[in-house]
């Protein structure tokens, strides 16, 4: 089976944790490829969630001005051309992106005039979702949620909370979900990665998502698991990520098999594409060879994704079509 033809959704992916050595060099030339290996990805030197969090400032630190802004956004586009991707929803947090003096509607307008770009460049459709941080204040959180609704319609599609959840109470954050239900927009929110189960019922009550990042600590919990299936929660779970935030040892210890088993609907992502140092189609290869797991696996999983997407359903049943259409297309023999 070439997994690289078969067309694929991904809804879980950094804009800072996913820079090319190509892209980084252009921006820093003294970023020599052995720094890179070592400070940008992951790999096996990564302990726990922190350590994988600190390695996202490397990327976010080269993007300060529209230039570089812009540069990454379509380095990412090739990325997911190349990966076979045919729709993404990729997120950032504005705040991080101020260094040089740019306000937050400017970093917002930079990357989504740059995704406009990549789209009509590449053909691969996307969103843009925008992230508050977990060790944000009210106020950012605001300014972000409120940067969702005035951008909704011009490439943002919706609202994610991100970051340490567990050195970080959801306190601060409280309002600006509100603000985003009560406005009627999109949620998602990490939860469930590196705290257990408790964390997502926490994140249920106060935030009102229809998608959990990661999530996949549910699985400590059958009572939280019907919960997810009667509500239909999306999880957005990111195998090679949670191997190297040490939430599990091994792909064969990760829960993806059965999460997928147990009826929850979700889909398979690369959190961050450098950082994780995997494409889509790896993943896919991961899963195939430590669960057996076959096209039909991987189509119902690239559906979830289309229909727990963050768009209109006149939208949503083009883009299934689309899919279809191509999934027939591909090389699917083992």
């Amino acid at each position: 089976m070439n997994l690289r033809s078969i067309p694929k959704i991904e809804l879980h992916l950094h804009l800072d944790c996913s820079l090319s050595y190509k892209v980084v060099h252009q921006l820093d030339p003294l970023v020599t490829f052995d720094e890179f290996e070592h400070s940008f990805k992951a790999n096996a030197q990564c302990h726990s969630l922190l350590d994988y969090l600190a390695r996202a400032a490397r990327g976010f630190e080269l993007m300060q001005d529209p230039v570089s802004l812009e540069m990454v956004t379509l380095d990412l586009f090739d990325q997911l051309q190349a990966d076979g991707v045919i729709y993404a929803e990729i997120r950032f947090a504005p705040y991080l992106h101020l260094l040089n003096g740019m306000n937050l509607a400017e970093v917002v307008e930079v990357v989504a005039g740059a995704v406009r770009k990549g789209i009509e460049k590449t053909g691969v459709e996307a969103g843009l979702i925008l992230c508050t941080l977990r060790h944000f204040s009210e106020h950012q959180s605001m300014d972000t949620v409120k940067l969702v609704q005035s951008f909704k319609g011009n490439q943002v599609v919706g609202f994610d909370i991100a970051a340490d959840e567990a050195g970080f109470p959801v306190d601060n954050h409280i309002s600006a979900f509100h603000y985003a239900r009560e406005n009627g927009l999109h949620i998602t929110a990490h939860a469930g990665e590196a705290c257990g189960p408790q964390s997502v019922w926490e994140t249920l009550a106060n935030f009102y998502p229809s998608r959990i990042g990661h999530g996949v600590r549910s699985i400590e919990d059958l009572t939280l698991i019907e919960h997810l299936k009667k509500e239909n929660i999306h999880l957005e779970v990111c195998p090679t990520s949670n191997i190297q935030t040490g939430i599990y040892k091994s792909i064969k210890e990760h829960p993806a098999d059965f999460l997928f088993k147990s009826g929850i609907s979700m889909s398979i992502n690369t959190d961050g594409r450098t950082i994780s140092n995997v494409t889509l189609t790896q993943e896919y290869e991961k899963l195939r060879d430590n669960f057996g797991w076959n096209t039909a696996e991987l189509r119902r999983c690239n559906l979830n994704a289309i229909e727990a997407a963050f768009m209109s359903a006149s939208k949503k049943k083009a883009l299934k079509n689309r899919f279809l259409e191509l999934w027939q297309n591909s090389d699917l023999n083992f």
